[in-house]
């Protein structure tokens, strides 16, 4: 998909929210243009919720990502284009503690006016003021089978539900 991406109303997006977050694998990114951090994420959620568009998104605070959704105020989550497998690759294999994981995959940011980082290579962004964070808690699982599959070091995700406050699309 090439082109420009172009600001679009969030009642115009039409997306499988299952594709997005399972087989899309988008960029969660957060900080300001000054230093910044992305991850591979794989689970997140695109709905309503006190009547504004919201997407979700969860880290776990042993990412890099962690203390700049904790610090900022906006996030964005950017879906790349199957060409850019290998930016993936690298995004969810390596710390941006360790290494400069946007130069090392040749992705060129961009910053919105709320300052939330994306990628101009993205065929969606989607970009978000925090509205609300919790750690999911091991006595609030209903199925305990969840807890012990996916926390086995009890490195609880922090969710995040952010309003969707910028679309864009090529």
């Amino acid at each position: 998909m090439s082109g420009q991406l172009q600001e679009m109303e969030i009642r115009d997006l039409s997306c499988d929210v299952f594709q997005v977050f399972q087989h899309a694998t988008p960029l969660l990114s957060a900080g300001s243009a000054e230093k910044f951090n992305t991850m591979v994420i794989g689970w997140g959620g695109l709905g309503t919720l006190w009547g504004k568009a919201v997407c979700t998104v969860y880290v776990r605070p042993q990412r890099y990502t962690y203390e700049f959704m904790e610090r900022e105020n906006a996030f964005s989550v950017s879906v790349l284009p199957p060409e850019c497998r290998e930016a993936l690759r690298v995004c969810g294999s390596e710390s941006g503690r360790d290494v400069d994981k946007v130069k090392k995959c040749g992705l060129t940011p961009a910053f919105n006016a709320l300052g939330a980082p994306y990628f101009e290579q993205a065929q969606l962004v989607l970009v978000c003021r925090k509205l609300y964070a919790d750690d999911l808690r091991p006595e609030k699982f209903t199925d305990q089978s969840l807890d012990g599959r996916w926390y086995p070091e009890h490195d609880y995700h922090r969710m995040y539900a952010g309003e969707v406050v910028q679309v864009l699309k090529k």
